[in-house]
């Protein structure tokens, strides 16, 4: 069983404590080791025992304090890291942390220490003014968390989804290859149109539009963005409610490679 170091575990007070308390111990037996010849044994045995349970007691104690203290600020400052991170509505990364998370993934395959390909798909509402016009905000608000729920049952654990706009998410899908992609696509698609939303028991279909684009070799977040935007625009243009996928534009391939599903 591995047991746990980290900044916010037991273990590391644990650790420290008894490390620290026996390096103290050991330095206060190794200072009054040179008066311990002069000693008589009575005089020898309290001196032994002052050396063991004065640092022990005060060593023990003041280390313990201070680890459990920073045993605290250590989770106060992830619980804050997680909270800067995450979209407070629904729960899934914001569109800060996204980009960074995207990037840092992209920069790792421009030096080749994970699989320098995947897709980036951009899901928008369809028609989402509508809902908070008709149901109100808090409905809309809703919406959007079934939304978000819906893609992340879709997912995969390396797979990152983030909310980009008000009605806007984006899905990063890490070494996917273009058809993997655009089935994930199609299944996001597909659940939220089946999902049965009905605030106050008035039934209220809902429906995404989705651009996505594959890559294989080195690209960034901008450029993916770009093309996946472009066929966003496509799929709205084209009735809502449907996949406009590219596998083709960062892969190599010959231009034209294009799915789209209604």
């Amino acid at each position: 069983m591995r047991i746990d170091f980290s900044p916010t575990s037991w273990g590391r007070v644990v650790a420290v404590t008894v490390v620290g308390t026996a390096v103290c111990i050991a330095a206060a037996f190794f200072v009054d080791s040179f008066n311990f010849p002069y000693l008589s044994p009575e005089a020898l045995w309290r001196a032994k025992l002052t050396d063991l349970l004065l640092p022990l007691v005060l060593a023990g104690s003041f280390l313990s304090f201070l680890m459990w203290k920073m045993r605290q600020l250590a989770i106060a400052q992830k619980e804050l890291t997680i909270v800067a991170a995450t979209d407070s509505l629904t729960a899934v990364f914001n569109r800060g942390a996204f980009s960074m998370l995207v990037e840092a993934y992209l920069d790792q395959a421009r030096s080749h220490s994970v699989a320098s390909s995947g897709a980036l798909l951009i899901v928008d509402a369809d028609h989402f003014k509508s809902v908070n016009d008709r149901l109100g905000h808090d409905c809309g608000d809703q919406a959007l968390k079934l939304i978000a729920k819906t893609i992340q049952d879709q997912l995969r654990g390396a797979d990152i989804v983030g909310r980009i706009g008000g009605e806007e998410f984006a899905v990063f899908l890490p070494g996917a290859d273009p058809s993997h992609s655009w089935l994930v696509a199609e299944g996001i698609r597909r659940r939220i149109r089946e999902a049965d939303f009905s605030p106050g028991g008035q039934p209220c279909p809902l429906s995404v539009s989705i651009g996505g684009v594959a890559f294989s070799g080195p690209t960034t977040y901008a450029e993916m963005f770009v093309v996946a935007d472009k066929h966003l625009y496509r799929a709205k243009s084209n009735g809502r409610d449907q996949v406009s996928f590219e596998a083709a534009a960062l892969s190599g391939l010959p231009n034209g490679d294009l799915m789209t599903v209604h």
